[in-house]
């Protein structure tokens, strides 16, 4: 039985694009079943659709997935005694397979054209009816395939799907689920061009790579017994299946590649400066839950706690908000250091920065992410949370409610006596600024936020923000006083 064999679990990419959220989910759960189990994680590369693969698609999937913590037992780079890891490469082990099934007549050459296949779907829609194949060329005698191939039509093979028959199984998610044969019309197996069919290369290779578990998306269930029944036609024993369910977008919609609120692919994320132990942390949660309240844990504490009887029944929803919360939650544990390497390429993209920094420009961007570090998600948004310390005077702009607080009576002398401070201040750091202030509170006899909120908002250009003092020092004395003696000028 498959419960006493040592667990062999696979992710089984196609290279047709990207790794994409969905897919990196099923890569991490088969992961953390493998290694909770000690068992054999695989990575095996679907490429049979030659058509529709894409360059770096499978260097892609293998390169993010290292990114996000997951490494493997056997693939394409690192061959084991059940290769070769590319379905493209294994046609000698398919080949016979498709023979042994065409002459035990549990499968068939099919000579139907798309044009005739698609009349036939047509038809079947009109009258209300589930398309599917009917079987036409199921009895065909040997003069009638003869004649066929006479006349220079390629077969593709279809399998004899059993009539009358359920095929259920035991679903690691679903419990219990049936199909009727009935409703499964026969489908085909290899292809005109000689190339195995996702369904029956997948049953073949689960098979002899000894898989004893599938856990994969909910979109596979209406495969699962047509590989059933591939399983069933050679003897073998089936592996235990497990279909996760959805993951939605805050709509409660099924999550598409088209969907534009949603960022949908790892590569992105790590382009924008997320932490890769941050998504990891994430996608565990997509559809399973620990025991308890605690969200934030390491590779090693999922390995250990993750139970495949807590993958969720409901669709699990992508909450961007919670991917930001989470990956604060990694942000705000690192050193400066490594939050500064994580902001400083974005900052230089934005063109802010320049790309060769002297040891001066450097300690500067350590000040300037220092007062970001604690509410920083990723270092993208470095870019937006600091376009205060590039703007020039000129760009100073003030909405109603900041017009509404520098109309204020005493704002001109409380801005005229700080400018005054500044020109004189040196050096000009945060506890010199602080003790400047206290000085024009004195002077002036103003103060609270009649004091501060018209300094920061001349100063920052906003009304909320880092620390004043800090702010102000990494804004720089020449800066401040530009911004200071434009809006006394206006």
């Amino acid at each position: 039985m498959v419960e006493n064999k040592k667990v062999r679990v696979r992710y089984a990419p196609s290279p047709t694009g990207f790794l994409h959220i969905g897919n990196a989910r099923t890569a991490l759960f088969n992961y953390l079943f493998a290694r909770h189990n000690d068992g054999d994680f695989v990575i095996r590369i679907e490429d049979t659709d030659l058509k529709r693969n894409v360059e770096d698609g499978e260097e892609s999937q293998l390169r993010n997935l290292k990114w996000l913590g997951i490494d493997w037992d056997e693939g394409i780079d690192k061959p084991g005694q059940y290769g070769p890891y590319r379905q493209s490469e294994r046609k000698a082990i398919y080949d016979p397979l498709l023979e042994q099934l065409l002459d035990e007549g549990k499968a068939y050459k099919c000579y139907c054209t798309e044009e005739e296949l698609e009349a036939e779907r047509e038809a079947q829609k009109a009258r209300g009816e589930m398309p599917r194949y009917s079987g036409k060329c199921r009895h065909l005698t040997e003069a009638m395939r003869a004649e066929k191939e006479a006349q220079g039509l390629k077969p593709s093979i279809r399998f004899a799907v059993p009539e009358n028959e359920t095929i259920t199984f035991n679903d690691m998610v679903k419990d219990d689920v049936s199909f009727d044969t009935n409703g499964i019309g026969d489908f085909v197996i290899g292809k005109k061009d000689g190339m195995p069919t996702y369904n029956f290369a997948v049953a073949v290779d689960d098979h002899l790579m000894e898989m004893t578990h599938v856990l994969r998306g909910d979109d596979h269930i209406s495969n699962t017994p047509k590989q059933i029944m591939i399983y069933n036609a050679f003897g073998w024993e089936a592996p235990k299946f497990g279909h996760m369910t959805l993951i939605v977008n805050e709509s409660r919609r099924k999550l598409s590649k088209r969907d534009g609120s949603i960022i949908q692919f790892i590569e992105q994320y790590r382009d924008l400066g997320y932490l890769p132990e941050a998504l990891f942390n994430f996608i565990a949660m997509l559809g399973w839950s620990p025991e308890g309240e605690e969200e934030i844990f390491s590779k090693e504490e999922f390995i250990k706690i993750f139970d495949p009887n807590r993958l969720s029944k409901s669709p699990a929803l992508f909450d961007t908000q919670k991917l930001t919360w989470v990956n604060n939650q990694y942000v705000k544990k690192l050193p400066l250091n490594d939050v500064v390497e994580l902001s400083l390429p974005h900052l230089q993209k934005a063109g802010v920065v320049p790309e060769e920094l002297t040891a001066e420009e450097l300690e500067w961007v350590h000040k300037l992410v220092s007062l970001y570090h604690e509410q920083m998600s990723y270092g993208a948004e470095i870019v937006g949370l600091t376009e205060m310390f590039f703007a020039d005077a000129s760009q100073m702009n003030f909405d109603e409610e900041e017009q509404d607080v520098l109309s204020a009576e005493t704002v001109p002398t409380v801005i005229r006596a700080f400018a005054n401070e500044v020109a004189n201040l040196d050096p000009f750091v945060s506890d010199e600024v602080k003790a400047a202030i206290k000085r024009v509170q004195k002077e002036t006899g103003v103060k609270g936020k009649g004091l501060f909120m018209p300094i920061r908002i001349v100063t920052t250009g906003e009304m909320h923000g880092p620390e004043l003092p800090l702010a102000v020092e990494v804004l720089g004395k020449e800066r401040v006083l530009s911004r200071l003696n434009a809006w006394l000028t206006k």
